[in-house]
């Protein structure tokens, strides 16, 4: 699984023509709106289906959900205002990673064997939202930290709703947990990875805004 940022030319969201920043808004809206969504969805089929994969998922619409207002508080702002949404993301991500892996743990301790057909099913809804979000995202994912966080934010969810389709299959076969719990731990290592990233690029970015603009000598 690949978790660098997506290559390409960076770019300064600020410069953005108004009709191309109307239509990132724009996209950004709808994205918001399905990742709010499908957290509500997925939340509650992953506590009746004891699937902490499908929660792990969820929390991870919730938190990408938190990430698109940022960008659309911050998208245009000044560099340094862009670059602290995207500490923010990354401190989330990096959050969102670290109770995946103290509630597997606990699931893998005490919790009974999930649903594999919620989990299946649910999973495969993810994943559709998620390749719309994606393809909706797909030319804004090169540019600032901000801009990068929310394509590899994106792109991440998407692999990991394959990997909770592909859990679901493996508990529906072998009758036990564990897959779950795997893949689960998979997106906790996705969001820590991703986390470093963001954090890397947005104390990158702070630092330049920083440094006083160089002066014409003579």
């Amino acid at each position: 699984m690949h978790d660098g940022c997506a290559e390409g030319p960076d770019h300064d969201p600020s410069q953005l023509t108004p009709a191309a920043m109307a239509d990132y808004r724009r996209i950004l809206w709808i994205v918001l709106a399905i990742n709010a969504a499908m957290f509500v969805i997925e939340i509650t089929s992953g506590l009746l289906a004891r699937s902490v994969s499908l929660q792990a998922d969820a929390l991870d619409f919730l938190g990408d959900s938190f990430a698109y207002a940022i960008t659309l508080f911050v998208v245009g702002a000044h560099i340094r205002w862009r670059a602290r949404g995207a500490l923010l993301k990354g401190l989330s991500m990096l959050g969102f990673g670290l109770w995946v892996i103290g509630s597997t743990i606990f699931h893998a301790l005490y919790s009974a064997v999930p649903l594999a057909t919620v989990m299946g099913t649910v999973g495969t809804a993810a994943l559709i939202a998620n390749v719309v979000c994606a393809l909706l995202l797909y030319r804004h994912r090169s540019g600032d930290a901000n801009m990068r966080s929310v394509w590899l934010c994106t792109r991440n969810d998407a692999i990991s709703n394959l990997a909770v389709i592909v859990a679901a299959g493996a508990v529906g076969i072998t009758g036990t947990g564990w897959p779950d719990y795997a893949v689960a731990f998979i997106m906790a290592a996705l969001a820590l990875s991703s986390s470093v990233q963001v954090l890397r690029l947005s104390f990158g970015e702070l630092a330049s805004s920083r440094r006083p603009a160089p002066t014409d000598a003579g």
